[in-house]
């Protein structure tokens, strides 16, 4: 594979994970390892079983559970830490093509990790390694170091007349 890009998909539009998902699913179709690593996130996904139909596709979360409407606590903060920590590793072994920090930029801005932080693990990436970012509130920093960055923004959502996540659909 060539050199391996930064891709970020932010805004407070629904479809950042879906995207990510849907690149792992061609990845994995052309051959290549996608490692998709959640953060934030640590309820029960219907991607969570996506693992168990497409090889050399893995994921793991880094989160408790969605505290986005309270403020993280320090078990919020420890597990982000070590997914972290996991995704730095994962990021120089070589072991995978395409590597997905799921709502990433949402740790960031809960300061649950700092951007440096992030930047300098960006920095020491295997050079094969495509890296996608998701999440909402991405800082600029990160803007500044992608090749590629999408804007998803919320035109109509459903969510506003009452409808609630959907299995399979959002959840």
């Amino acid at each position: 594979m060539d050199k391996g890009q930064i891709q970020i998909y932010t805004g407070n539009g629904k479809g950042k994970t879906t995207a990510a998902l849907g690149l792992s699913l061609r990845a994995v179709c052309a051959g290549k390892k996608v490692y998709f690593g959640q953060f934030i996130k640590g309820m029960e996904y219907s991607e969570l079983k996506a693992a168990n139909y497409l090889p050399n596709f893995e994921i793991h979360q880094f989160g408790r559970n969605c505290f986005i409407f309270n403020d993280p606590v320090k078990e919020d903060i420890l597990a982000a830490e070590k997914g972290l920590r996991t995704v730095a590793d994962v990021l120089k072994n070589k072991s995978y093509d395409i590597v997905v920090l799921d709502e990433l930029n949402v740790a960031i801005y809960y300061k649950l990790f700092s951007v440096e932080e992030v930047i300098n693990i960006l920095e020491e990436k295997a050079e094969n390694i495509e890296v996608i970012i998701t999440g909402r509130y991405a800082p600029q920093e990160l803007i500044d170091m992608a090749d590629l960055v999408t804007e998803m923004k919320e035109i109509k959502h459903y969510y506003r007349t009452g409808i609630q996540a959907r299995k399979g659909i959002e959840s």
